[in-house]
């Protein structure tokens, strides 16, 4: 563990905050330039890289092709999807998939020594670069956490969180951090003109959800507050097969499951999906999310079935998922796994170029916390892995070519609340809140709840933690209130039809989410007071 004392100084390094594919990835590409990387979790824990099962989706296969990809991958996105930056992605993958490699991840192999691709939901081919079925993204971080490890030029704190992006004249100046494991202790700053946030999603700002405790929106909140341009917040993807055995955040089912067959069925034995789509279990995940949620709301419940499929060699092919189930006292291979959707990954976050710039001059951000236009309003599966490596190289390659001043001194702290212990009871009841009113059914009357509440919660907060829960979980309802028809992964019920109009990506800052806070609270004074005293 860094000593606090290394921290209070200014430093030539990039600074990055987060330890997952994006970060470490990004620090192993800069090398030998003097990088910091800093993660509230020791490394190769707390980021969601770890826990992803699919793979990488990359057109490596005979008869595939990048294009086709690209297509996919816009087909998806519900109309959102920069077709240029998908095509660009699908480009990229190949040489991505050898940097992977070089790095130590062993890559699964057919019996001639090609690279051995699976088929995912909403893919045209088999496409989907895996580790022993479901390990890739834990096998990715441990060899790139050892590569990271390895690296001299590579400056590594764990432990810390960033709460605070600290700015001047609209330009980055470092940032403020404080102990994770030691929430009262005094914040500390470090200084720095160039920083890359790739600190995950928002999922745990959701009661189910499959991503870790760390990914609670605080990298998007703090670029919001410092004034980032956001793209997209309203767009959440719910992952279908979430395994409900009591545990938060709640097990993962992969959506390779359903590649190799397994079926989704309710209580009866029914199967439902095809009633809901031509592709069925293999419909686009938005689609597949509100089949799974009205059997579930219509009290017949939801099951995945990998009897018929995969039986006795389940826990050769899906280690991870039998041992979960295993874990819960099921059986895969002889019992139907009861799952319900979960908060998975995030379309939206911090609006970036092509080259992971943000509208913060010396601010680039990279992997889930950033909105590219390659996912749209639904991420295709196995894309984020891709992106994460692609942008996290294209912000290196961006970073190399600049002569970065040093910081002239150490930056100020931000004054933060008067507590900086995180309100457990204010976070449960956020975290339901936004499960039920910004989930994956949205309404108009719910959604106007939420804001009314995220915007008086971010405003009187009693810990910077929470405040920038708050921050990030307002930053979706209001953009979801905003949009008013449903397209991918935003489906309200009083608008449940695409309008072609509004087929365009949301550009927003916190400002005018706090703007649609404050025309309800001019509509509704004793309901705004109301909803700050709860």
């Amino acid at each position: 563990m860094t000593k606090v004392h290394d921290l209070t100084r200014t430093t030539d390094d990039v600074v990055i905050v987060g330890g997952g594919l994006a970060g470490l990835f990004c620090a192993l590409k800069l090398a030998p330039r003097p990088v910091t990387v800093i993660s509230a979790a020791p490394l190769g824990q707390g980021a969601s890289t770890a826990w992803a099962q699919g793979g990488v989706a990359a057109a490596v296969a005979e008869g595939d092709s990048p294009e086709a990809h690209a297509a996919d991958t816009v087909a998806v996105g519900a109309g959102l999807v920069d077709e240029a930056v998908a095509l660009g992605l699908a480009r990229e993958a190949g040489p991505r998939i050898h940097d992977l490699l070089a790095y130590g991840v062993p890559f699964d192999r057919d019996l001639e020594g090609r690279l051995a691709v699976g088929r995912e939901a909403a893919h045209s081919a088999r496409r989907i670069v895996h580790v022993r079925g479901d390990m890739a993204g834990a096998a990715i971080i441990a060899a790139l956490s050892d590569a990271v490890r390895r690296t001299p030029s590579i400056r590594l704190i764990e432990g810390f969180v960033a709460e605070a992006l600290l700015t001047e004249d609209g330009a980055v100046t470092g940032l403020q951090l404080r102990d994770a494991n030691n929430a009262v202790a005094r914040p500390v700053t470090i200084a720095s003109r160039a920083v890359v946030l790739a600190t995950g999603g928002i999922g745990h700002l959701y009661a189910i959800t499959t991503n870790p405790n760390e990914a609670s929106g605080a990298g998007l909140a703090i670029a919001a507050r410092a004034g980032a341009v956001i793209a997209d917040p309203e767009f959440v993807q719910f992952h279908p097969t979430a395994i409900m055995v009591g545990r938060d955040p709640a097990p993962l089912a992969t959506e390779a499951l359903r590649g190799e067959g397994a079926t989704l069925i309710n209580a009866g034995g029914e199967r439902f999906m095809a009633a809901c789509h031509p592709l069925a279990e293999l419909a686009p995940r938005d689609i597949v999310a509100r089949g799974v949620f009205a059997e579930i709301a219509a009290g017949r419940g939801a099951f995945l079935d990998a009897r018929q499929a995969l039986g006795a060699r389940f826990a050769e092919k899906f280690p991870t998922v039998y041992a979960s189930c295993k874990a819960a006292g099921l059986d895969p291979a002889t019992q139907p796994i009861p799952i319900a959707p979960a908060a998975h990954y995030h379309m939206g976050g911090i609006a970036v170029d092509t080259r992971g710039r943000s509208s913060i001059d010396g601010l680039w951000a990279g992997g889930e916390v950033s909105s590219t236009g390659a996912h749209g309003a639904n991420r295709l599966a196995s894309n984020s892995l891709l992106e994460a490596v692609v942008y996290a190289a294209r912000i290196a390659d961006d970073i190399a070519g600049r002569a970065i001043p040093s910081p002239a001194r150490l930056p100020e702290a931000l004054v933060t609340p008067r507590n900086a212990a995180l309100d457990l009871r204010a976070e449960q009841r956020l975290r339901a809140m936004m499960s039920a009113q910004v989930g994956v059914i949205r309404d108009g009357d719910g959604l106007t709840e939420a804001v009314q509440h995220f915007a008086a919660l971010e405003r009187n907060a009693g810990s910077i933690a929470l405040r920038n829960m708050a921050t990030s979980a307002l930053l979706v309802a209001a953009s979801a209130f905003t949009r008013r028809e449903s397209r991918g992964g935003h489906f309200r019920s009083d608008y449940p039809t695409e309008n072609a109009a509004l087929a365009q990506r949301t550009l927003t800052t916190l400002a005018a989410a706090r703007d649609v806070a404050e025309q309800f609270s001019e509509r509704s004074p004793m309901r705004a007071a109301q909803a700050m005293i709860a």
